[in-house]
């Protein structure tokens, strides 16, 4: 008899419905491959999913996105069942979406990351912290939400109507001009380096998640050097951060230094998701993917 599997899904956060596709492209895969599935819409209210995750699954498969589900809450609440789930644990999950703590992980690891400074929503507000071109991202929060590139003085309008509901504390970041690459990790072993191109100026969420919003080059058409050294990168980082399981890490290249962005440890699997892409590229089907995750899923002790 194939493992009893939960998927978590859907969500309260901004990424709820790229949480739902996810959810129901690995369930699909599961049923497939034989194992008895559980859909949970996962709602704010931790009594009625105790009551779902009973009896006890044998595994969780963890395809909720944005915070609450890959920051560390969910992943502590399973970690309190005993139940193992896919992808990282607290600590790492909780690190990688807190962006200014990831960065001084990375950096402590060799790794180049993009001049940044916190500061408040007021700062950001009033302007004059960081001459453009730059960044400005929510601490914490994922897919690209609440990004805004600011290239000029004429485009800084984007912040004129005062609304940032992502929190007090802002990172503002030198954008880098150059290629955007990605990098799938699963366990120890980097998958391939796509190009990401896109028409939306930078790959928002519009460009990840809308049809025909991005373009995905696998494998990047770039130097051998520059492509292994992502490679390793997307490792180090990985383990950097003590992740386990599927990671994704996206860097900028200016054409003499790779800069990474960020380590996603809950990547979308969604049929426009890169982690399937790249495994696809490497031999390895969706299904046979899913599987390898659920089969090695774990918890912390």
């Amino acid at each position: 008899m194939r493992k009893k599997v939960a998927i978590l899904m859907g969500g309260w956060s901004t990424e709820r419905e790229v949480s739902l596709v996810s959810g129901a492209a690995v369930s699909k895969s599961l049923r497939q491959a034989g194992y008895q599935v559980t859909l949970i819409d996962v709602q704010r209210d931790v009594g009625s999913l105790l009551a779902q995750l009973l009896p006890k699954p044998d595994v969780v498969f963890n395809a909720l996105h944005g915070r609450f589900g890959e920051d560390g809450t969910i992943q502590a609440l399973l970690d309190i069942l005993d139940i193992p789930y896919t992808y990282s644990g607290l600590m790492a999950s909780a690190i990688a979406m807190d962006k200014p703590m990831s960065k001084s992980l990375f950096e402590k690891a060799g790794l180049f990351v993009a001049e940044h400074i916190i500061i408040s929503r007021k700062d950001v507000l009033a302007g004059d912290f960081m001459s453009p071109p730059y960044v400005i991202k929510p601490t914490n929060e994922g897919s690209s939400v609440g990004v805004h590139v600011v290239k000029s003085e004429r485009n800084k309008v984007v912040l004129a109507n005062g609304i940032w509901p992502y929190g007090e504390k802002v990172m503002v970041e030198a954008y880098i001009e150059g290629r955007e690459l990605t990098v799938s990790v699963m366990g120890d072993q980097a998958l391939a380096v796509t190009e990401i191109t896109t028409d939306h100026g930078f790959y928002n969420y519009s460009a990840k998640y809308e049809k025909a919003g991005s373009r995905h080059v696998i494998p990047a058409k770039i130097e051998k050097s520059v492509y292994d050294q992502a490679m390793q990168m997307a490792v180090t980082a990985h383990q950097a951060l003590g992740c386990r399981g599927v990671s994704r890490t996206d860097f900028r290249y200016d054409g003499k230094t790779l800069y990474i962005l960020e380590v996603n440890t809950q990547p979308g699997m969604t049929p426009m998701s890169l982690v399937p892409e790249q495994a696809a590229y490497a031999g390895i089907s969706f299904e046979d993917l899913v599987i390898w995750m659920v089969e090695n899923a774990e918890c912390d002790p």
